[in-house]
């Protein structure tokens, strides 16, 4: 792989982990202010160290093993860079089922934001998008019979990768409806130890690590270039989470750029499963461009803000 293009996809990796991450930071930030000190530093330092080197980098391996079955652990981690004829074989056949099965899980995330979740309005259309929220259901379940339609003629398997897609996001989507529960009890007094806290921590995080993972095949197949750009990105993340989360939910329009990028990136991993070719670039290049827009609009916000308040 080139020089500059693997560059690319790491820091377009570690972007797009950053910028998803970002709710997992906030209630990480909110559940450490319930802790003691000493348990903070353990969940800071051990738990940076299970987000990065467990989280984000066993699940991806797994996920790439998993679609390859016919290679070994180790020739999945290096498959990258193997020149041997049964591990790209291999590769090529798994390859849509892998793309497919993950542009199915971030459409639906998107869907799911655009119709139900609340949001700051950063697009005009989305107010009046939320108000027909029940249709997200519809929705959804008319776009997995086209795709399986679609698939079903060209190999079974890749209507198979569409309904493990849709299943995933609905087991994580649960995961994540127990978790938000969970911190509203947290956080109005519901007594829990600083064990179970670090726990908590660690399963949210773990739910939310998995749409970066995802999506991180869209900008590239190779597990070894996901593991850095992703661990980057959760550093960073742990960093925001210690010094400047208060700072970082000012821009209020952060998340409206995560989630049409991961739009973007399952329309991508979508196109690519049924066989259009689109080249790598491409991905790490529109995450820079969406996200670089809403952020320029929550900058132009907060500036719009602070000459009102001078007033």
């Amino acid at each position: 792989m080139d020089l500059a293009l693997s560059l690319l996809a790491v820091m377009g990796l570690a972007l797009f982990e950053i910028i998803t991450s970002v709710d997992n930071a906030v209630i990480n930030a909110d559940v450490l202010r319930t802790m003691s000190e000493r348990a903070r530093k353990w969940f800071l330092i051990w738990g940076l160290l299970f987000a990065v080197f467990v989280v984000r980098g066993i699940l991806p391996f797994v996920i790439f093993w998993l679609a390859n079955p016919g290679i070994g652990p180790v020739e999945a981690l290096t498959a990258t860079f193997s020149s041997d004829p049964k591990v790209m074989e291999s590769i090529e056949l798994s390859r849509p089922i892998l793309l497919l099965a993950g542009g199915v899980f971030l459409v639906f995330l998107f869907l799911h934001w655009l119709f139900l979740e609340p949001k700051n309005f950063g697009l005009r259309g989305e107010a009046r998008i939320q108000k027909y929220g029940i249709w997200f259901f519809a929705i959804v379940s008319v776009l997995l019979a086209a795709i399986v339609w679609m698939s079903i003629n060209r190999d079974p398997m890749l209507a198979f990768g569409a309904v493990v897609g849709s299943t995933a996001f609905f087991i994580v989507h649960g995961f994540k409806e127990n978790a938000a529960e969970q911190e509203k009890k947290l956080m109005h007094g519901h007594p829990m130890s600083d064990f179970s806290k670090i726990l908590y921590l660690e399963i949210i995080d773990t739910t939310f690590s998995i749409d970066g993972v995802i999506g991180a095949f869209a900008f590239t197949m190779s597990v070894p270039l996901i593991l850095i750009g992703n661990g980057l990105g959760a550093f960073v993340v742990r960093e925001l989470t210690i010094h400047n989360i208060e700072k970082v939910k000012k821009y209020r329009y952060l998340k409206n750029g995560a989630m049409y990028s991961v739009f973007f990136l399952g329309a991508i991993m979508l196109l690519s499963g049924f066989g259009m070719h689109i080249p790598e670039f491409i991905s790490p290049i529109v995450t820079f461009a969406v996200i670089g827009y809403f952020f320029v609009k929550s900058k132009r916000e907060l500036e719009r803000e602070a000459e009102s308040g001078a007033r």
